[in-house]
């Protein structure tokens, strides 16, 4: 596997995804054909996916991005049989891109017009889960996130899901949402009772300029998570911290070459500063239905902007496994199926 290589030579490689949002991971498709079936029982006013998300359309930044959710896919996924359905969809697509270990993260909704507790919500996603793991060599765990709109409260709610439902395959907390607002300083008691808990945690961190500056991200910091997404935005003295904690990073490249969250394009990519300092890397998609951009084609990315052979990809993407919250079996799992 060179630089030159085709996408299938990636499809091909075993890989690890951490950070993909379960909402943003539905294809255009799948959505235009949940469109379809309520279209068909009269049940939606909403306009074809196809026509408010373009096939090829993948320039969405920080102020269409989250409205894109709060005001269509949400609203177009908004009882059992659409989740159901869905979440179905994205674990079969990552399977199809080869695949075998997935952390897939989603916020707890609550969905009164459906019936659908936050509770509820998340047993429908963990029922998805469990069936595919039944017969399916990717093995999926899902994150639950609290989102920066939250309130203490709501926040505490999604962490006692993660402590009710550990035992059936969630494996942490992600913090989550629009960087532009929100005060993050005031989940400092919900994060004191995930670490009272042991549960992992992973943080956008540094996301945008908003959501970069030394308070904030001083304040993350003390929340002592395990990995951080992102990490775009970040100070000297912090990088410093960062790696001294040899905190795992999840880099969407794709994600941030569209939205416009980097100056410049691939090449520029601050992976090229992260490699090979102490923190281990996990490539990630983000929100692959969005930006279009499947794990295999980040490799393909990765390798072609940064120069990298087969042997030091099929060392990154090794690098991943150490990073997972699914625990030591799991990572013993991995290690005999990834290259070497």
């Amino acid at each position: 596997m060179e630089p030159q290589s085709t996408i299938q030579d990636f499809r091909a490689l075993p890989k690890v995804e951490l950070h993909a949002h379960l909402s943003g991971s539905i294809s255009r498709e799948c959505l235009h054909e949940v469109w379809l079936q309520k279209k068909d029982r009269g049940e939606v006013d909403l306009a074809d996916p196809l026509e408010e998300m373009p096939i090829g359309k993948f320039d969405y930044n920080l102020e269409t991005f989250f409205p894109l959710f709060s005001t269509y896919i949400y609203s177009l996924c908004n009882d059992l049989e659409a989740i159901r359905y869905t979440t179905n969809s994205v674990l079969r697509d990552f399977e199809a891109d080869g695949l075998v270990y997935l952390e897939l993260r989603t916020t707890p909704r609550e969905i009164p017009s459906a019936g659908i507790t936050k509770d509820g919500y998340v047993q429908t996603i963990l029922e998805c889960i469990r069936q595919f793991n039944a017969h399916s060599k990717m093995k999926t765990n899902l994150i639950l996130s609290i989102d920066r709109r939250n309130t203490l409260e709501v926040a505490s709610e999604v962490v006692e899901l993660a402590v009710k439902y550990r035992s059936q395959r969630v494996c942490g907390l992600d913090l989550c949402g629009d960087p532009s607002v929100g005060d993050i300083s005031v989940f400092e008691t919900a994060f004191l009772k995930a670490h009272e808990n042991n549960l992992k945690i992973t943080i956008h961190f540094a996301e945008a300029p908003q959501s970069s500056t030394p308070k904030e991200l001083w304040k993350l910091l003390e929340y002592n998570p395990d990995r951080i997404g992102h990490v775009i935005n970040v100070p000297d003295d912090v990088k410093e911290e960062i790696c001294r904690r040899r905190l795992g990073l999840e880099l969407c490249l794709s994600c941030n070459v569209h939205a416009k969250m980097i100056t410049g394009t691939y090449g520029d990519h601050h992976f090229g500063w992260w490699k090979g300092k102490a923190c281990p890397i996990a490539l990630s998609t983000d929100d692959v239905g969005v930006f279009g951009s499947t794990l295999s084609n980040e490799y393909k990315l990765i390798a072609e902007h940064f120069g990298l052979g087969r042997k030091e990809i099929c060392g990154l993407a090794r690098e991943a496994i150490e990073i997972i919250f699914g625990g030591e079996e799991e990572k013993d799992r991995l290690r005999e199926m990834m290259w070497e």
